[in-house]
């Protein structure tokens, strides 16, 4: 049984995970905004402590960036956290038993290959849109690292280079800062959307009207104009950087995950529009994009596969 940590800005999942990749046990609790390092970590222990018994290994999926692989985290949506030795506070709790962290994406694109839509896919991005945007990146059935284990990191491919709005990374015009979530939100609560007006009368979102990313992907399902705008952007954001990316890594597959993947085809239609268009080159027009299939157990799985198929 391994003990899988899923870590991003909008929430903490701790889970046990078989070695065949089942999740048996899960726990969850709200990432505390604005809150300081021990505040999170407490939250985080507060989920490892009920499942501690009776675990062999250790695997964390934790936002980035981070010094891989000792394990020092700073992620870009949990401010709290700026160097955090996150995987040594995790090897004191458990000492003598394996603990291996990577990105929370690159646990999302090891789950999607191992067990979900990419099994028997040898080169392949897994992606997730979600609280931010990243990937894990896997040529040749191996995970590609990178020098700092970075590889993959499609969030901060420029897509907008002129004019485009500010990132968390300090640049301009990143992916991430056109299609994650939250910016998605606001720019469409800029352009006068109410969040679940559309999507109430069709039954698909009851969530007291909650400026969320499933919110907009709901509306936008539900026809709402402003809501498929954004999803219009997002989209042909996630196209021109899955051209670049297939063009440069020759890949048979992306996989998405994550919130906005929910979307289905006001993302997935104006996205396969733009990796079209600029997809030109005879090999890279083979590549298909794929919603994730694992949904919301992608990162736990991801996370124990670090341990479990450690060799790969």
């Amino acid at each position: 049984m391994i003990l899988a940590l899923d870590i991003g800005g909008t929430k903490m999942a701790a889970a046990h995970v078989d070695h065949d990749g089942a999740v048996l046990r899960t726990l969850r609790a709200a990432t505390p905004q604005d809150a300081d390092a021990e505040t999170l970590w407490k939250t985080l222990a507060g989920l490892v402590e009920p499942l501690a018994a009776g675990v062999t290994g250790v695997g964390i999926g934790c936002g980035g960036p981070m010094t891989w692989p000792s394990g020092e985290v700073s992620p870009l949506n949990i401010p709290g956290w700026r160097d955090f030795p996150l995987r040594a506070r995790l090897s004191g709790r458990f000492p003598g038993l394996p603990v291996r962290i990577h990105n929370d994406a690159v646990c999302v694109a090891l789950a999607e290959h191992w067990r979900g839509a990419g099994r028997g896919v040898a080169d392949m991005l897994g992606m997730v849109v979600s609280t931010g945007v990243g990937g894990g990146l896997i040529l040749g059935g191996r995970l590609i690292d990178g020098g700092t284990g970075n590889a993959g990191h499609i969030g901060h491919i420029v897509v907008e280079p002129d004019g485009g709005p500010p990132c968390g990374c300090g640049g301009h015009g990143c992916l991430e800062a056109v299609a994650r979530g939250p910016a998605l939100t606001e720019w469409a609560l800029a352009r006068g959307w109410t969040p679940g007006t559309a999507s109430a009368g069709h039954g698909l979102y009851r969530e007291d009207r909650a400026v969320t990313g499933r919110a907009l992907a709901a509306d936008a399902l539900a026809g709402d104009e402003v809501a498929l705008a954004a999803m219009r952007r997002a989209g042909r954001a996630l196209g021109i950087a899955i051209a670049s990316a297939t063009h440069l890594c020759d890949l048979d597959l992306v996989t998405i995950g994550g919130g906005l993947s929910q979307a289905g085809e006001p993302l997935f239609g104006p996205l396969e529009e733009a990796l079209r268009e600029h997809a030109r080159m005879a090999f890279a027009r083979r590549l298909r994009v794929l919603p994730a299939a694992l949904g919301q157990e992608a990162g736990l799985v991801g996370a124990a596969a670090l341990v479990l198929t450690e060799e790969r």
